[in-house]
């Protein structure tokens, strides 16, 4: 088991504000695709540390949640975000616990690289039970061909997005990054797919 799968892994980081991952804000890209989303979309958002894409979201009258594992995360966003989006911000295990029901869309931001590759295979089939038929996936990938031992971020190999996320997805759109943190310069793009 990697040190990465369990909370105090994070915890420390962010007690220590070692947060490279953090962009302080919400990247072009997403800022984009939630103004494109249908006004009555329910989204989560996974992995969601310091929670900005949150407060885009509920800005934008729709109706999301974050959650994240580590406490530290947690206490961060609701911090960031203040009292009213507090509530929408949960302490909870996304590969085991109930989110009441399906979702419109699913924001993808460094949750994915930061699971060891060992757990990829479930977090492809996690999304697809989430998201309703027709639901998007959308957020950063990261590209990068990482040693089992020296992430996270642990990035993928050319073509794995397509062998995880192909038998249940379709990939409609695959982008350059031009606003990324240096940690994932020139190896991130914005991709989103719908589940099938």
């Amino acid at each position: 088991m990697s040190e990465s799968e369990q909370p105090d892994f994070w915890d420390i980081r962010y007690a220590a504000g070692r947060t490279p991952w953090d962009f302080g804000g919400v990247p072009a890209a997403a800022r984009a695709w939630i103004a494109a989303l249908p006004p009555d979309s329910r989204v989560l958002i996974p992995g969601a540390g310091s929670g900005y894409e949150l407060r885009e979201l509920a800005s934008a009258g729709l109706d999301a949640i974050a959650i994240d594992f580590s406490p530290a995360a947690v206490e961060r966003a609701r911090q960031i975000l203040g009292p009213a989006l507090a509530p929408r911000v949960q302490l909870a295990d996304f590969f085991a616990d109930d989110f009441g029901g399906p979702f419109d869309a699913i924001y993808e931001r460094t949750f994915l690289c930061a699971l060891p590759p060992s757990l990829r295979t479930a977090y492809a089939a996690r999304m697809a039970e989430l998201l309703k038929p027709g639901g998007v996936l959308a957020g950063y990938f990261f590209f990068d061909a990482t040693p089992e031992d020296d992430g996270p971020p642990w990035g993928l190999a050319a073509g794995e997005h397509v062998r995880l996320l192909g038998g249940s997805f379709t990939l409609e759109k695959d982008e350059a990054v031009a606003d990324s943190l240096p940690l994932f310069a020139g190896k991130e793009r914005w991709q989103e797919w719908r589940r099938r």
